[in-house]
């Protein structure tokens, strides 16, 4: 009798053994999602103005948020950080802890920053061992949480939150650069004597969401090219409207507490939520991202209403390291820094910032004459989100929506490292704080070499 009942017990266990094990062939999609607290602890400096703020009050707590997709064949992992940014070394310690923990190949996780500006660059070494155990928590999580699940995506425009920052303007005073020259372009200019924005936005929204086999919201991630919104009180850590339209598409979805909501930053370095030609009408701390977060949130889950769900679907990412120099001063220009730390602290400046852009152009003069960037493909169907470790021009991802070989693509930036602005070629010659030796750091093609790799590793995962 005993040994009926043993042999009764393997007899129940095993079609649920071999469902496991034959979820390739029966195309079973599985996804999970969760959230890890990165919240840095307060004397963090703020770093997102021009000079570093110790926090001194957390007003919200900064999460990792993670998403992982399991379709039997292979699994991705999508963590997108309160930060305001990731130094690769950040991204490389969580991918290999993960790899370390889980049966992920690395390549298939990608890791990006929202770039809030009331959060750290996670580079102290009090900060940066914990926010790498977070991250790699959250994603063993989210495979914990895995269940069978279906998936879509869809977009929607919602052009009356971006502008371009990047302005031509007939001020003379306005264009002068730190490098004792004048600029055709200035970021974040004077309202008086505009003429036109120099560059274009990108309105739309894209979305990627994950339910359940019965309809329950799991996860939603989110794409928008907006800098950020800002309005924050001094020494305030915030993860700013990221945070608020996560919580709120969540809201509107009517999900539990185990649904994330997930906002990434698109192509956004030349665009903020500043109306130049308009006005602005005074709003009190924390206001305006609210209203941000909650017109995009509602525009989402309009459009998310017309999604079709499918229960499996093609995955894959695909990586690759491209070689770029970094760019260094000529002796006109060192000569050019001399003089001015010659001066007096107290002198008249030629531009206020020309103390500033002495030292980081001198870094980068005693720095390495070339860096190893991650450039990152995930599939999802006929959906390709590629990933760029730059603040990037809304030009550059308007191009690879335009001639990605997939029905659907959106750009994550910030992800698997920060470098700084990656303008175009043909920005680099209006200049602009966006295109300053320091600000921006690796040479003026790069956006092109950066583009043509991108372009060919959709190719290989398309192909398969």
């Amino acid at each position: 009798m005993q040994k009926f009942h043993w042999l009764l017990i393997v007899f129940l266990i095993l079609p649920a053994t071999l469902t496991a094990d034959d979820a390739k062939s029966k195309q079973i999609l599985m996804a999970g999602s969760a959230k890890s607290n990165i919240t840095p602890p307060l004397g963090e400096n703020l770093v997102g103005n021009w000079v570093p703020t110790p926090s001194t009050n957390i007003h919200d707590e900064l999460h990792a948020r993670c998403l992982v997709l399991d379709n039997g064949e292979t699994k991705i992992a999508f963590v997108i950080c309160d930060s305001l940014g990731l130094k690769r070394e950040v991204c490389d310690e969580a991918r290999a802890l993960i790899c370390s923990e889980t049966d992920f190949e690395p390549d298939h996780i990608l890791i990006s920053a929202t770039h809030t500006h009331s959060a750290t660059p996670a580079t102290s070494d009090a900060y940066q061992p914990f926010l790498v155990r977070r991250i790699a928590d959250g994603v063993r999580r989210a495979m914990a949480n895995r269940q069978p699940a279906r998936i879509g995506w869809g977009s929607v425009d919602e052009p009356s939150e971006v502008f371009n920052r990047r302005w031509y303007t007939t001020d003379p005073e306005a264009l002068k650069n730190p490098f004792g020259g004048v600029d055709q372009v200035r970021m974040n200019p004077p309202r008086a004597n505009l003429l036109r924005p120099a560059g274009p936005i990108d309105p739309e929204v894209s979305f990627l969401s994950v339910q359940s086999l019965e309809g329950k919201p799991i996860a939603l991630l989110a794409n928008y090219s907006l800098h950020y919104v800002g309005g924050v009180k001094k020494g305030d850590v915030s993860a700013d409207y990221f945070a608020i339209f996560s919580e709120r598409i969540g809201q509107l979805m009517n999900a539990d507490s185990n649904f994330v909501g997930i906002m990434s930053n698109g192509t956004s370095g030349d665009i903020n939520n500043i109306n130049f030609q308009g006005k602005s009408e005074r709003r009190e701390p924390y206001e305006q991202m609210t209203n941000v977060a909650n017109l995009i949130a509602e525009r989402v889950y309009e459009a998310h209403q017309q999604i079709e769900f499918q229960n499996w679907v093609p995955l894959d990412a695909v990586s690759r390291d491209l070689t770029l120099q970094y760019r260094k001063p000529d002796k006109a220009m060192q000569d050019y820094f001399a003089k001015v730390m010659q001066q007096p602290e107290d002198a008249e400046p030629y531009q206020r910032h020309e103390r500033t852009y002495a030292g980081r152009v001198q870094a980068l003069l005693e720095g390495p004459d070339s860096t190893e960037v991650m450039l990152q493909v995930v599939r999802i169907g006929d959906l390709a989100v590629t990933a760029i470790p730059f603040e990037t021009f809304a030009e550059i991802g308007l191009e690879l929506k335009e001639k990605s070989p997939f029905a659907d693509t959106f750009t994550i930036e910030l992800a698997n490292g920060w470098y700084g602005y990656l303008p175009t070629p043909e920005q680099h010659k209006l200049g602009g704080y966006e295109t300053w030796m320091g600000t921006n750091k690796v040479q003026f093609d790069a956006s092109d070499l950066i583009e043509k790799t991108l372009f060919e590793l959709m190719d290989e995962v398309s192909d398969k």
